[in-house]
């Protein structure tokens, strides 16, 4: 499903090249739960923002369901995204002046989706988070864990087979952190390949499969 080939990333820092990826290669079958350690600047996010599409390695390949989208265009690198892969971030990133039933309708929008189905969509993600009567509060009008929520199931609108999560506990209190972590876990027994950056040992050990990264460089 998710296969990196010798994934190199460099950045230009002034004068400085820093070397956030160096020569990663990385398996995950369909359906996996890995999470990804490290200690801060070893390249975690990078590794993910990667493997979300959202940035492009400076060499190397990857191989996301058998198609190389290593050197596709920017619009077709949106379309394979949108179609395949959910992110949930640290921040949340909802739209503050959108209700959450908006926020969670904004990927089905920018598809092309038609209204009618795009709210019955909608209710089903907010009653597969427990936040159905929150659906008209905007985000400042929600704790953080609702926030969270709220973000999971826009992540989740479009059905994508990978789910994504850098850091997605960092700003909640241990117990909203425990039920997001529970909330995700669920997704994955449902058959979701999922892949969670964190910080907390605690909840990296809880993965099936880890992954540690030192120096931009994955190890044993």
């Amino acid at each position: 499903m998710i296969e990196l080939n010798g994934i190199r990333r460099y950045f230009q820092v002034g004068e400085q090249t820093v070397h956030a990826l160096n020569g990663v290669d990385l398996l995950v079958e369909r359906g996996e739960y890995v999470s990804v350690m490290g200690p801060s600047g070893s390249g975690k996010s990078t590794l993910l923002n990667i493997i979300a599409l959202l940035d492009q390695p400076s060499s190397g390949r990857y191989i996301l369901n058998g198609n190389d989208v290593t050197r596709q265009s920017d619009d077709e690198l949106a379309r394979v995204r949108r179609d395949n892969i959910g992110f949930v971030f640290q921040f949340f990133h909802l739209i503050p002046r959108l209700t959450a039933a908006e926020n969670i309708e904004m990927p089905m929008i920018l598809a092309g989706i038609d209204s009618r189905q795009r709210k019955q969509k909608v209710r089903e993600a907010l009653l597969s988070v427990n936040l159905l009567d929150r659906s008209e509060h905007r985000p400042n009008q929600l704790s953080g864990g609702q926030l969270q929520r709220i973000a999971i199931a826009r992540a989740m609108i479009m059905r994508p087979a990978i789910l994504l999560a850098d850091e997605p506990t960092g700003n909640l209190d241990s117990k909203a952190g425990l039920e997001i972590i529970e909330l995700l876990e669920q997704l994955n027994q449902q058959g979701v390949t999922l892949m969670i950056i964190t910080h907390d040992k605690a909840i990296g050990e809880r993965a099936k499969r880890r992954i540690r990264i030192v120096d931009g460089a994955i190890v044993v």
